[in-house]
């Protein structure tokens, strides 16, 4: 067999089954291996729409996502994915076909030093030399993605690599790998620290969802009687209506979770990196205030300077510190945990604030009650970078594991293409994407994938002619009338999605979604709803007036 051959074999006994990418001649052998062993292969229209796939996949198997991509330029548009995967901790491998080995260090045509470009935001680079090498090095990859703390890697493939005979190479195969345990020591010290807490919070991180640890972290909200909050888009860590829930702490959080953080006297962090949103820049942990982290990364427990930093599985350090508690939680603790879940349910229940009331003829808090009220248990909501998620992450309920994709980096572009990813990993389940002008207009044109296989997502655009984001700080920063460069001449969405192959609707007034997203979900293929939005309409806290 070829190297590109060995490649294939690898995947497909360690039980990979599923790709993303856009073809290219540089791994040649490779696409000829999979057509053989009728391996799925989705062609996105992008490499970005491929990476971005690939990090859905990770999150909701939590088992790398695959993405492969020829060199030079198709490396380059993947590098969006692999920031993705790296910054939300993600497992993901991304192929990368490479130019001769004989070339390299020529400046030959498209080539890249990988190991320059990537080192700083994957966790491994690595690159086979000779064809018998590739089986071993794609196991070692695959592995890599998923050890510890998981994250991107990238298997360079130079082309004569995987052309080559590989002669007979063993196939490795799937290796399991065995939860980091924690530290007694440490799970003493931190129960005992926990017991004789007044006002303990938990924030649920992305490792909760990766190691599936959703029942440990409940098991401990309810013997530590803890207030339990989520990172920022983390909300399928823990369900919204447990009454330990306390909200997430995202883009623009309520006053409520910043009072609970004044009041608190030790913060739980379970598998969370503690990230510059979910600390308000390192803000929210005010100075002498008790941390305990849970993290299988050294180096992020050693510059977050916990009290009691815990190197090990989330899941694992969970149970432990469960059954390390002696004693109920007192009445004082519960008490003032179910004044904060009441206060978050009556923050992320549309309301009638005359404040909240929107300028336009569009109210977003009312669209997404109606998705929630219409998706069913099973599905995924996915929401890309932009304002308009300000108003998913406030009221839409999550309360199911792997219910939520969202890019951790603000990468905008994400939403269409995991959408699609979802509707391949999940089948069955109903996938919600909600994704604005700006973002749409990056990664499009993968409507043109879902129509190819029939992919039922359902996408809704929220379009307001600008790019909000950028546009509110503008005027936070230096007032009315300095806006600059944002604004938006779009075309007809709706129409645009019939162009690909969708079905395509265009809603000017709230009581229009309804019917709408009926009709959508009705369809067996992808839909898109273009939200007609004022855009004095770019906070979930009210209107912006300029």
């Amino acid at each position: 067999m070829n190297g590109g051959e060995a490649l294939v074999k690898t995947l497909i006994a360690q039980g990979y089954d599923l790709a993303f990418g856009v073809p290219g001649e540089s791994y040649l052998a490779v696409l000829e291996a999979m057509r053989a062993a009728s391996f799925r292969f989705i062609v996105t229209r992008h490499e970005s729409g491929a990476a971005f796939a690939a990090d859905a996949v990770g999150k909701l198997t939590r088992r790398p996502g695959l993405a492969f991509v020829t060199r030079g330029p198709g490396a380059t548009n993947a590098a969006i994915g692999v920031h993705t995967a790296a910054q939300g901790s993600t497992p993901l491998v991304l192929f990368i076909g490479q130019a001769p080995s004989h070339r390299l260090g020529r400046e030959a045509f498209q080539e890249i030093d990988y190991g320059a470009m990537f080192g700083a935001i994957a966790k491994q680079v690595i690159e086979p030399r000779e064809p018998g090498e590739v089986a071993a090095t794609t196991g070692r990859a695959l592995e890599a993605a998923l050890s510890e703390r998981p994250g991107p890697v990238v298997l360079v493939l130079p082309e004569d690599v995987t052309m080559g005979d590989a002669g007979t190479p063993e196939i490795p195969a799937s290796k399991e790998l065995t939860p980091l345990a924690p530290p007694p020591d440490a799970i003493g010290r931190a129960g005992k620290r926990i017991e004789a807490a007044r006002r303990p919070i938990v924030i649920a991180g992305g490792m909760i969802s990766h190691e599936g640890a959703h029942g440990a972290l409940i098991d401990f909200a309810e013997a530590s009687g803890a207030v339990v909050t989520t990172a920022w888009r983390r909300q399928d860590a823990f369900p919204c209506d447990h009454p330990a829930y306390g909200g997430h702490l995202g883009i623009g959080r309520g006053r409520h979770h910043r009072a609970l953080f004044a009041e608190c006297d030790l913060v739980i962090a379970a598998g969370t990196r503690l990230d510059d949103i979910t600390t308000e820049e390192g803000t929210l942990i005010r100075p002498g205030l008790e941390l305990i982290q849970i993290y299988p990364e050294a180096a992020v427990l050693a510059r977050s300077h916990a009290s009691i930093p815990i190197r090990a599985a989330a899941g694992a350090a969970l149970k432990a510190l469960t059954a390390a508690l002696e004693r109920e939680a007192p009445p004082e603790r519960i008490a003032w945990r179910d004044q904060a879940h009441r206060e978050q349910s009556a923050f992320a229940r549309p309301g009638e604030d005359p404040k909240l009331a929107p300028l336009g003829r569009v109210a977003m808090a009312r669209v997404v009650e109606a998705v929630a009220e219409r998706v069913g248990r099973d599905h995924v909501i996915v929401n890309d970078a932009g304002n308009f998620a300000g108003w998913v992450q406030r009221y839409f309920p999550f309360r199911e594991p792997y219910s939520q994709l969202a890019p951790t980096s603000g990468a905008m572009g994400y939403a269409l293409p995991a959408a699609c990813a979802a509707a391949l990993a999940r089948a069955g389940a109903t996938v919600v994407a909600f994704v604005g002008d700006g973002g749409f207009m990056m990664t499009g044109q993968e409507l043109a994938t879902a129509a190819a296989h029939r992919l039922p997502v359902k996408i809704i655009l929220c379009d307001n002619g600008a790019l909000g984001t950028i546009l509110m700080h503008q005027l936070r920063c230096f007032g009315a009338d300095h806006d600059f460069a944002v604004a938006l001449d779009n075309p007809d969405f709706a129409g645009l999605a019939r162009a690909y192959g969708a079905r395509g609707f265009a809603v000017e007034e709230t009581e229009q979604f309804a019917p709408a997203f009926e009709a959508a979900l009705g369809h067996d293929g992808p839909a898109l709803i273009q939200l007609k939005l004022d855009v004095r309409d770019i906070s979930a806290f009210g209107p912006i007036e300029f």
